[in-house]
C-alpha cells in the first residue's frame, strides 16, 4: 500500500505563490509516475503535473506550463509543486497522485487526500 499525505495549500492573492508537499510512503516506488491533479468546485478532477520517482520528464497541463514546477527529493520521498503566477482559476482541491499510466484520473491507483489552494483575484 501507498500513503500521500499533502500539505502546503491556503489562500493567496493572484500572482502569488505556494509550494504543495505529498509525503510518500509504504513502499518502494521505483519508477512509478508521481503527480498532481487538482478539482474545482463543479468541475470533474484534471491532471496538473508529473514526474517519475526514477527521474526523467515531467508533463505539464497546458494550463500550468511556465508557471508550476513539479520536483522531488527522493531521499524524502516527497513531490513538490512549486506554483508561481497564482491565477483565480488555478483555485481546487490539489491531490498527490502515484501510480498511473495516463495522465487521466481514471488511472491514478493512490490519492493523497487532497489540499485547498485558494486563489483571490
Amino acid at each position: 500500500q501507498v500513503q500521500l499525505v499533502e500539505s502546503g495549500g491556503g489562500l493567496v492573492q493572484a500572482g502569488g505563490s505556494l509550494r504543495l508537499s505529498c509525503a510518500a510512503s509504504g513502499r518502494t516506488f521505483g519508477s512509478y509516475r508521481m503527480g498532481w491533479f487538482r478539482q474545482a468546485p463543479g468541475k470533474e478532477r484534471e491532471f496538473v503535473a508529473a514526474t517519475r520517482w526514477s527521474g526523467g520528464s515531467t508533463y505539464y497541463a497546458d494550463s500550468v506550463k511556465g508557471r508550476f514546477t513539479i520536483s522531488r527529493d527522493n531521499a524524502k520521498n516527497t513531490v513538490y509543486l512549486q506554483m508561481n503566477s497564482l491565477k483565480p482559476e488555478d483555485t481546487a482541491v490539489y491531490y498527490c497522485a502515484a501510480d498511473f499510466s495516463r495522465f487521466s484520473s481514471d488511472y491514478v491507483n493512490y490519492w493523497g487526500q487532497g489540499t485547498q489552494v485558494t486563489v483571490s483575484s
